[in-house]
């Protein structure tokens, strides 16, 4: 089990060979490469196309909720990555993060400290742990992304409390979510609210324009970022929004991996993120099961 034995912190543990997928199903163009190719497109989607993103959502969503009813003390992480991978899979779709960039597995799973992209190995969940699930995936050529913090057994009240108020800051951040308003206005939001807790409010990580392309280079910060990242939000603009806040500090390290981003304090920390598209009266969630 990969916890320091004095401080109960989470250390590197082994990964298992990469899952395959079967050759029927598409895969994104990054695949087999070094990073993908850079997105010229438009964050504008069409009505058809906002229907697949629904559709990749659906998927991704549905898999979250399976993993999420499976995170429970005596479970490892990459158990948790072979069901999901099951899952995606038998629904015809790729899981967008498998070879994205290298990265060796079809979820992330950011256990307490954990930030954000977590790889799953033979780290076993224990009582009081909680765990973020970050799944993407793929399917008739657009991607859907979404992720929950799942609570293992009992949790102290204060990190109970964390999760609930990411939560919230989620729906917070949609709800001001309209167009002819800049992204940046949602980081403001969101972090005007943590800011109540004295949480922090990660800066570096952000949510990204999604649709044919993993990500377009839209940024959307969770942060009062003004007056950069002033995007004006059109009708029919399609992003993520996944605020990552923490009992301590925003600042992070990354393990040797490559892709582990860790609080800096080792602070715990949560996330939720959902994938959305910009209407004329507000925001509609694509990532729903």
């Amino acid at each position: 089990m990969p916890r320091d034995p004095v401080s109960g912190k989470l250390t590197i543990g082994s990964v298992s060979p990469r899952l395959a997928v079967p050759e029927n199903i598409t895969r994104p163009e990054y695949v087999g490469k070094q990073a993908p190719a850079k997105f010229n497109g438009s964050n504008i989607k069409t009505p058809e196309q906002i229907s697949k993103i629904r559709a990749a959502g659906k998927v991704a969503a549905q898999a979250i909720d399976l993993v999420g009813q499976n995170a429970k003390p005596g479970v490892t992480t990459d158990q948790l990555d072979k069901l999901a991978h099951e899952f995606i899979i038998s629904n015809s779709a790729y899981p967008s993060t498998l070879g994205y960039r290298g990265y060796p597995k079809s979820i992330c799973s950011s256990i307490n400290e954990v930030i954000c992209h977590g790889i799953p190995d033979d780290t076993t969940l224990v009582e009081g742990d909680i765990v973020n699930i970050d799944i993407t995936a793929f399917l008739d050529g657009y991607h859907g992304d979404s992720n929950q913090t799942f609570l293992v057994g009992e949790v102290s009240q204060e990190v109970s409390d964390l999760v609930d108020r990411t939560r919230e800051a989620l729906a917070r951040g949609i709800a001001s979510v309209a167009p002819g308003r800049e992204v940046n206005l949602i980081g403001r939001t969101i972090e005007s609210y943590a800011k109540r807790f004295g949480y922090g409010v990660v800066r570096d990580f952000t949510g990204h324009g999604i649709g044919e392309s993993f990500h377009s280079g839209l940024i959307i910060p969770h942060y009062d970022s003004a007056p950069q990242f002033a995007d004006v939000m059109e009708v029919g603009m399609v992003f993520t929004i996944e605020p990552m806040l923490t009992l301590g500090t925003h600042e992070w390290q990354m393990w040797s991996d490559g892709w582990t981003v860790l609080t800096k304090d080792k602070s715990i920390t949560a996330q939720f993120e959902h994938t959305i598209v910009v209407t004329e009266t507000g925001a509609e969630i694509l990532t729903l099961p």
